[in-house]
């Protein structure tokens, strides 16, 4: 690579978690990988990982993603989740992309399409998230039947996406009440796969009784959102107060901690470009940081184009946490008190500064702060001792 920062990616912590995804939870017949915006910026290679760890159905939020991903896997099923322009129907069947149906104006342009070959589809249901979906069981009922009366259209799916964790709250209870009512003129059972839930509601819900799908997102890459019980006294009173609203809501059986034994596939590396001596009462950067004490200057090649900002408050070199001093598009200054070598590798995110630290420190949740880190930092995809640079 021209540029020394590249993410790590660990193919097998992948493949090891849909293992353990399954065998902990080996309720479902569906297990849909999401893939959103690149694998969550693990780089869409990683499909063939989840794959052969047991995912049998990919989701991504895109045409552009499906086709993406097809250049990786040409086999498993797709679904986009949003709904695609029918402009490019043609795409769609030819790399055997599932659609998603969302309303009863889209049906009947789907209908209006010329099909030269057979498509699948899935029906998406708005049970209160109020972002997409059918909202009138009339309306899903008249595209159920006008859909069910083509040839080469198959009904595959149905599906909702739930709002809220409903941990306290009624709202996850009354979306799945929301679902059963908009779905009740149609007969549910005829239709292949029903998929309700995300992450969240693998580990903190019971399955619900007629989902046979499950799409999994973050947890896939190594985070099993386990809610450790807090024993301090803010701690114990949160929990009263989880156990108050609880009862006060009705809300169904949830479970806050888990024992999923999941790996963290992504980690961030750079290395020292230059190395420079400053003094007590230097500055540096854009915003003039005042150095406090005689010492070294290491500039990075890693800046917030990246995604990577002084808000990482410090990187691991060697056997020590340098502190960042500040930040540009394409540079991190970092304070060292001894010289370090041109070419040292640098770790931004990894064993040292895991992605629960770092979140902490920029106040951000793994979905931002892993999506923030840019494509134009390369993947190195590793897998059987074997590495790979990919660039997207």
């Amino acid at each position: 690579m021209q540029r020394k920062t590249y993410a790590k990616i660990d193919g097998e912590a992948l493949t090891k978690n849909v293992e353990e995804i399954r065998r902990k939870y080996p309720m479902y017949t569906y297990y849909f990988g999401v893939v959103k915006n690149n694998a969550y910026h693990h780089g869409m290679k990683c499909v063939l990982d989840l794959k052969k760890g047991g995912i049998n159905y990919f989701a991504v939020s895109s045409l552009e993603e499906a086709l993406l991903l097809r250049k990786y896997d040409s086999e498993t099923p797709v679904l986009c989740l949003e709904p695609i322009d029918l402009e490019f129907i043609d795409d769609i069947i030819n790399n055997n992309v599932t659609i998603t149906v969302e309303s009863l104006d889209y049906t009947e342009k789907l209908l209006e399409s010329t099909l030269y070959g057979s498509i699948k589809v899935h029906l998406k249901v708005d049970s209160g998230m109020h972002r997409l979906g059918f909202t009138n069981k009339e309306d899903l009922k008249k595209a159920y039947d006008l859909l069910n009366q083509q040839n080469k259209i198959e009904i595959e799916g149905i599906y909702s996406h739930f709002a809220t964790s409903g941990v306290v709250d009624p709202y996850y209870d009354e979306q799945v009440a929301s679902f059963l009512d908009i779905t009740s003129l149609i007969d549910l059972k005829s239709i292949p796969i029903v998929h309700l839930g995300r992450s969240l509601s693998l580990v903190q819900h019971e399955k619900i009784p007629f989902c046979n799908g499950i799409r999994l997102g973050i947890i896939l890459y190594g985070f099993a959102q386990s809610i450790k019980p807090d024993r301090s006294f803010k701690g114990r009173l949160r929990e009263v107060k989880r156990g108050y609203l609880q009862k006060k809501y009705h809300c169904s059986k949830t479970t806050l901690e888990n024992d999923l034994d999941l790996q963290t596939a992504f980690s961030l590396y750079t290395e020292v470009m230059s190395v420079r001596r400053v003094s007590e009462n230097d500055t540096v950067g854009y915003t003039k940081k005042r150095i406090k004490n005689d010492g070294y200057i290491l500039t990075l090649p890693v800046g917030y184009a990246d995604g990577v900002t002084s808000d990482f408050k410090s990187v691991w070199i060697g056997n020590n946490y340098y502190p960042i001093i500040a930040d540009s598009m394409d540079m991190l200054m970092v304070f060292a008190s001894e010289p370090v070598h041109v070419g040292t590798t640098v770790e931004i995110i990894g064993k040292h500064l895991p992605i629960h630290l770092v979140c902490s420190r920029t106040h951000k949740n793994a979905y931002h702060l892993l999506n923030d880190i840019s494509n134009r930092v390369v993947r190195v995809h590793v897998k059987d001792k074997e590495q790979e640079e990919i660039y997207y």
